[in-house]
């Protein structure tokens, strides 16, 4: 039979987190975080990562399990998600999973070639491409095999240039049995909203101190890793070098950002058109 699991998934800053929570109280859940920044200690304001308070006594794994100096990659997260599932499900919990990293929603749910783990450094520079460069690069490296993937299918591509860059070649797609019985909980808010609560979260976040956050993590691991750590981490790194002025910070975090979230919205989309990870019930949320 297979596993009951809550996916509650949306842009950044569309108020997944609390969300979740709010299934997890009423529901008897347990929250398993699906960030793959959250999980380093110290990456607090930069990753909007809840707090205690925030958590209202729910259950939350999966968040300050790293240094920022050590690596955590879609196949570390898909043995501990599997194993968590496993362990919530056998307390008589609901595992709910939240967060923005799709790629590891497709990890967990569509699985990953053996032996190839995510590249987040390669991944930030695809996730740049559009999906018609993302293709050629693919046709380019692997014709005949290219010729078996969705052109438009953006997370596709994107993995398929992680492996050829790691192994020489484009994976075959997939067929795995179906493990889990998923209920999706889609949040999108209207562009207009979702671009003011990105302006609303960056200004707070430089208020509270996110400068001193990333000095404070620059310190601890050097500029190579920090550019690898996201946007807000590599656009203040730049600052801190003086590459950049303290004036121009916010405009190009809230610009960056939203074209994350943009991306984001598109993953979405064409997983309510595909349905491919699960026939159960999915729904969406527009507040």
């Amino acid at each position: 039979m297979a596993t009951q699991i809550l996916c509650i998934a949306g842009p950044t800053a569309s108020g997944k987190s609390s969300r979740a929570v709010e299934e997890a109280l009423a529901r008897g859940g347990e929250i398993i975080s699906v960030d793959s920044r959250q999980v380093y200690r110290g990456l607090d304001i930069g990753t909007e990562k809840i707090t205690t308070e925030e958590m209202h006594g729910v259950p939350h794994h999966l968040i300050d399990i790293r240094e920022p100096g050590e690596n955590y990659s879609a196949g570390d997260f898909v043995t501990d998600a599997t194993r968590l599932i496993e362990e919530i499900s056998a307390r008589g919990k609901l595992p709910i999973l939240v967060g923005g990293t799709h790629f590891y929603f497709d990890a967990l749910l569509s699985g990953l070639p053996t032996g190839v783990d995510a590249n987040l450094a390669l991944r930030e520079e695809l996730e740049n491409l559009s999906t018609e460069e993302l293709y050629t690069r693919v046709r380019l490296a692997d014709a005949r095999r290219a010729n078996e993937l969705d052109p438009k299918n953006r997370r596709r591509l994107i993995r398929a240039l992680e492996i050829i860059e790691e192994k020489g070649i484009v994976p075959a797609r997939l067929n795995l049995a179906k493990k889990y019985e998923v209920e999706w909980v889609v949040i999108d808010s209207p562009r207009e909203e979702l671009h003011a609560r990105i302006e609303a979260r960056l200004k707070n976040a430089i208020e509270r101190g996110l400068v001193d956050e990333v000095r404070g993590v620059r310190e601890q691991v050097g500029d190579a890793r920090l550019n690898e750590l996201g946007l807000e981490y590599r656009i203040v790194g730049e600052f801190l070098r003086d590459e950049r002025t303290e004036a121009s910070l916010l405009p190009t975090l809230s610009a960056k950002l939203w074209q994350y979230a943009r991306r984001q919205k598109a993953w979405l989309r064409k997983l309510r058109e595909e349905k491919t990870i699960s026939e159960a019930a999915s729904h969406q949320d527009r507040n």
